[in-house]
This record gives structure tokens, C-alpha cells and sequence, in this order.
């Protein structure tokens, strides 16, 4: 363990994150919210219908007040002021909750244009502004997920270079103040931090372009035994504990990239033999499915395990089930979302569950002939 330096307290600088951001701040209270309108025209599918039905009873309201206004002798100028009157009224009305939606999504949008993306229409109109309301929802729906991702990138990218950094810079500046010695120890604890920062950036910027669809497919016949022979090989150069076991047959392979399914291969392994205990070996299985459309790949482990509700949770980025474990065994947060995004772009699926009696099984679903890359 490197020596800290004298005089007390932390030597590292106050880094971005370590504060409350602006990001961060309550929310003013959400314009555009309230109880769904309604009016008597809600139930009617056509804005149009709407429209009509209100001017046909305008013009008859008009001509009712008017003759009886003439039956009653009420004065000539007298009998329109009334007509139009109580016409303009039932107007406002019969019109009810037609127009209040679009209000609602001006007020919104306002409130959209300085970052507060929680407003939602409320409406019970089925008719074409109702539609709108609603499409409008889901694009602030959509918005508000997209901004919350970002701040969550921001913090958590802030957060994760943060810490090598921090241990450079702790142990540089021991070193510069003669506080210890340029030993192996402390040379290797700071390539090691490097290491980690090398490997958070290399997965940020892959997972960046295959977000962005920036990195098509070079699709040929894939071996899928052969490549878990070279990933295992690949894994046990740099350490050879935990072993790993490999149960598929010579002949199983694929239509897909070799390049991104050895890095699919390569991630799995490592994530697993980093939560296996020493002594149990990681497991690869394959096989063909009973239709013969798909091979399914499991990578299991004898470790902790996942628990049930962060099952899906651990392909998202920077997604750790136990943060201190996690960072104690070098793990960036971003290879599981990696692979997702790889096995996607292949047509296939990857989900994660128990494996019996203890530990946690990835699996993988690839089909065996080129699927459509989805468009990101």
C-alpha cells in the first residue's frame, strides 16, 4: 500500500462530481399536469364532427333566441346581443376540452425549452388533437429517458475516471515528494490505474459506435468452438485461475463478425472468471436449437451470482450489482452493455439467469444464418 502524504486530510482536488451539479436540482414543479379534461364532445372520434356539431348548434341556438325574441316583442337590437350571446356560451361549452390539450402542450413545450422534460397532456378527446396529446406524451416520454441517461453518463463517466486518476495523482505526487520510493510495488499499482482508464475509454468509444451504427458487420462463416478455444487461451495467459471448460460441438458455427463475437466471447469470460471463485471453473456450453435456426451459448459461473430483480439490469452502462466488489475486481461497467449491443446487431438476444446450485449463467442467442442489422 503506498505511503499517503503528511499533513493530514485529502491531497486530491475537488473533482467534477464530487459537488451537486446543476443536473442535479429539484425540479420546478411540472406545467401541464393536472386532471384529464373532458367535455361533451370528448367521446366523438373527429375534430371536424366536433366543429360542426358546434356551429350547427350555434346557428340554431341564434335562430331560436331570435324568434323568440320577435314572439316576446323584445327590442330589434335587443334579440342578437341576447342571441349571440348565449350562442357564444354553449360554443364554449360544447367546446370543452377540444382546444385545452393544445394549450397544455404550448405550456409544456415551454417548460421543455428550460430542461424540464416531466410535463405531460392530459386529455380524454379521442379525436385528432387527442392523438396529438398523445404522441406528444411519448416524445417527452422519450425526452426525459434521453436527458436522464445523459446525466447519468455524465456522472457515472465522471465518476470512473475519477478514481484511477485520483490514485495517480496520490501516488505521483508521494513519489515527487520523496515520500516513497519508485519501488515495483508502487510502479505497478499506477500501470495498473492506467490500465483501467486505457480500458474505460477503448469501451466508451466502442460502445459509442456501435450505438451511433458506425460499425457494420463483416459477415462470414464463424467457428464458434474454435473462437472459445482462442478466448480461453487468450484468458488463462493472464491468468490461470479460474480454469475454464469448453462443452460444444467442433462443427457449431455461425453466419456473423468474428472480430465482434470474439470480443462478445472475450467479455463474458472475463466477467466471469473475475466473480468465480478460484477453485470452480467457468463454463462455455453451446449448442444448435431443436429448429436448427439458432446456436444458444451459456457462460456460467460458481460465483455470487446476479440477484432476480437486477437481472436485466446489468446489461445497462455503468450498471454494477455490487459497486465495491465490482471496482475492487477492475470492472468498468460497460462490457455487458457491449455485448448486448453486439449480439443485437446479429439479430440475437442475451439475457442473464441462475445457474444451479450457485452462480450466474449468460445467455446467448445467435442466429445461425445473416439477420438485418437493426439501425440505431
Amino acid at each position: 500500500m503506498s505511503a499517503v502524504r503528511p499533513g493530514g486530510g485529502d491531497p486530491r482536488p475537488s473533482w467534477p462530481g464530487n459537488e451537486k451539479s446543476s443536473s442535479d436540482r429539484v425540479s420546478p414543479p411540472s406545467r401541464g399536469r393536472g386532471a384529464k379534461i373532458s367535455g361533451p364532445l370528448a367521446a366523438i372520434p373527429s375534430l371536424k364532427a366536433k366543429f360542426s356539431i358546434v356551429i350547427v348548434a350555434a346557428v340554431v341556438m341564434t335562430f331560436l333566441l331570435t324568434w323568440l325574441g320577435f314572439g316576446l316583442d323584445w327590442p330589434f337590437l335587443v334579440r342578437p346581443i341576447i342571441a349571440v350571446g348565449l350562442a357564444l356560451l354553449m360554443v364554449q361549452v360544447l367546446a370543452r376540452g377540444a382546444t385545452s390539450p393544445l394549450r397544455e402542450m404550448m405550456t409544456a413545450t415551454e417548460a421543455m425549452s428550460t430542461g424540464d422534460y416531466s410535463a405531460r397532456v392530459e386529455t380524454a378527446s379521442r379525436d385528432e388533437v387527442g392523438s396529438l396529446a398523445t404522441a406528444f406524451n411519448a416524445m417527452a416520454a422519450q425526452l426525459d429517458a434521453v436527458e436522464k441517461q445523459r446525466r447519468d453518463l455524465v456522472a457515472n463517466v465522471s465518476h470512473e475516471l475519477r478514481t484511477p486518476i485520483a490514485a495517480l495523482q496520490v501516488n505521483l505526487e508521494n513519489l515527487v515528494d520523496g515520500v516513497t520510493e519508485p519501488d515495483d510495488a508502487s510502479l505497478g499499482v499506477m500501470l495498473r490505474q492506467t490500465e483501467r482508464l486505457g480500458r474505460l475509454v477503448s469501451q466508451l468509444l466502442s460502445l459509442a459506435r456501435l450505438e451511433a451504427g458506425a460499425v457494420p458487420l463483416d459477415l462470414a462463416p464463424v467457428a464458434l468452438k474454435q473462437l472459445a478455444d482462442r478466448v480461453c487461451e487468450e484468458a488463462l495467459l493472464a491468468n490461470d485461475v479460474p480454469p475454464v471448460t469448453i462443452d460444444m460441438p467442433d462443427d457449431l458455427s455461425i453466419i456473423g463478425d468474428g472480430e465482434r463475437l470474439h470480443q462478445v466471447f472475450a467479455n463474458l469470460v472475463d466477467n466471469a472468471r473475475r466473480f468465480s471463485p478460484k477453485d470452480r471453473p467457468v463454463a462455455i456450453s453451446g449448442s444448435v436449437t431443436s429448429d436448427g435456426s439458432h446456436v444458444e451459448i451459456r457462460v456460467t459461473d460458481e460465483g455470487p451470482g446476479i440477484p432476480p430483480g437486477q437481472q436485466d439490469q446489468v446489461f445497462e452502462r455503468f450498471h454494477r450489482v455490487d459497486e465495491h466488489r465490482s471496482q475492487a475486481k477492475g470492472g468498468t461497467g460497460l462490457g455487458l452493455a457491449i455485448v448486448k449491443w453486439i449480439v443485437e446487431l446479429h439479430g440475437g438476444s442475451i439475457h442473464a439467469t441462475e445457474n444451479q446450485p450457485n452462480g450466474c449463467a449468460m445467455v446467448l442467442r445467435l442466429p445461425t444464418k445473416p439477420a438485418p442489422t437493426p439501425t440505431a
